[in-house]
């Protein structure tokens, strides 16, 4: 299998991954008046955007445990036993009766679900991430790795699709009723057409390679002896996973509750928004393995820095779809400009016989940590300080973390060993 073919089946699943994650940010608001009856509608959607973020908090307990099975069984391995559990976890919350029928076990079962996903999540993204970088032929890591990032847009503009079809097609009514569950089940039906993709790959000639294949204890101890190259991962991570959730998972919430603004708009600015960065993803990926890493890094971060909170104060002073558009897209191109560069300089300074469980951890950390919550921050930011543009604080906060990151990571990168390709694409485009 030609390793352009390798990198588009790797990437399917990644996809359905992500696909199914933005469902449930999605349609947030619907899932809370079904399984989360509260006093207020803000309570319930803090309970709904609570469950959405606990999936995260099980990624680092997926990215240690399924991490270590990934570097001792293989990538190919490792790749199938994610997507099944993604399926089982996508298709506990798509069938559950509400909260009406089942009182509190509906939305204990939701929650099961959302643990398993992300437990499977926890490692996907690694698993897909570090498969993509060792069948990259040498000189073009960036732009193979950057289609990880890029597959997940797709998702976000079919799940986009989606909705303004269904929207139109049901009424607001239907949707909120029964209508989002849907989109879950179409994620259902895709799981087993996508897993007969993925057995078709073949495991990377690196891992075949590689001569020693570490135990799950000897993972554990490698990752207590790099934990500071581990913190600064998680610090890089932060502002890619910050400013993602927040241009997607969160902007049709946001749009709606607190903008005001019809749905059918708010899908498609989040339409917009995925094929923006779908685009610049590969363009930013490719571009580093050309200009070197940190100097994108350096720029899209400080620029996060200086204009996320004003252009949020700029729309929040006069909502409407066309400043909610041009404002995503000016975040959009600085998460892509940073993410296309910092997946690849991630997976290039992490040590190679744990590659796969150190660049899962560190994503999962800074998504457990910070993005996965970030709908909810931004929800309670805005309810209690009373201002719209909050959220700009937090993507501003998030660009300092890994603005300082991305400074301290060349020096702790150079210190860690490399496997010999690695070493040699860093010292190229570090």
């Amino acid at each position: 299998m030609s390793a352009r073919r390798s990198a588009a089946v790797v990437a399917s699943g990644n996809f359905l991954e992500m696909y199914d994650f933005m469902v449930f940010g999605y349609y947030a608001g619907a899932i809370a008046s079904v399984f989360f009856p509260a006093s207020s509608p803000y309570a319930s959607l803090m309970l709904s955007f609570g469950t959405f973020g606990a999936g995260f908090l099980m990624r680092p307990l997926g990215a240690l445990v399924l991490g270590a099975y990934v570097d001792r069984r293989g990538r190919r391995a490792g790749l199938l036993l994610t997507l099944a559990l993604m399926g089982v976890g996508t298709a506990s919350i798509a069938v559950v009766p509400g909260y009406a029928a089942l009182g509190f076990v509906a939305p204990l079962v939701v929650l099961i679900g959302r643990l398993v996903q992300g437990l499977s999540a926890g490692v996907e993204l690694g698993g897909v991430s570090i498969y993509l970088s060792e069948i990259a032929p040498h000189g073009r890591k960036g732009l193979f790795v950057s289609w990880q990032s890029a597959s997940q847009q797709l998702a976000v503009v079919f799940a986009a699709l989606l909705g303004i079809v269904l929207t139109q097609r049901l009424g607001a009514r239907a949707m909120s009723d029964w209508g989002w569950r849907v989109p879950l089940l179409v994620g259902c039906a895709l799981i087993p057409f996508v897993f007969l993709i993925r057995r078709s790959l073949h495991e990377t000639t690196e891992f075949l390679g590689s001569r020693h294949r570490p135990g799950f204890s000897e993972v554990v101890r490698s990752v207590g002896r790099h934990w500071p190259l581990i913190a600064i991962g998680t610090m890089l991570v932060t502002m890619t996973t910050v400013s993602f959730y927040f241009i997607t998972a969160y902007t049709p919430t946001f749009g709606t509750t607190v903008l005001k603004l019809d749905p059918i708009s708010n899908f498609v600015v989040t339409l917009c928004v995925g094929l923006s960065n779908f685009v610049l993803l590969p363009v930013m990926g490719g571009w580093s393995d050309r200009v070197g890493r940190r100097p994108i890094m350096l720029a899209a971060t400080t620029l996060m820095l200086l204009t996320a909170y004003p252009i949020l104060a700029w729309l929040a002073s006069a909502p409407s779809f066309g400043r909610l558009l041009a404002a995503e897209l000016w975040l959009s191109l600085l998460y892509a400009s940073y993410n296309g560069a910092m997946i690849v300089h991630l997976a290039e300074i992490v040590p190679a016989a744990i590659r796969t469980t150190s660049f899962s951890l560190a994503y999962s950390l800074a998504t457990a940590l910070f993005g996965g919550f970030t709908p909810a921050v931004a929800t309670f930011l805005i309810h209690q300080s009373g201002n719209r543009a909050m959220p700009g604080v937090w993507l501003a906060g998030a660009a300092v973390c890994s603005l300082l990151a991305t400074v301290l990571s060349g020096r702790l990168g150079r210190s860690t060993p490399l496997a010999p390709s690695d070493a040699r694409q860093t010292s190229r485009v570090g």
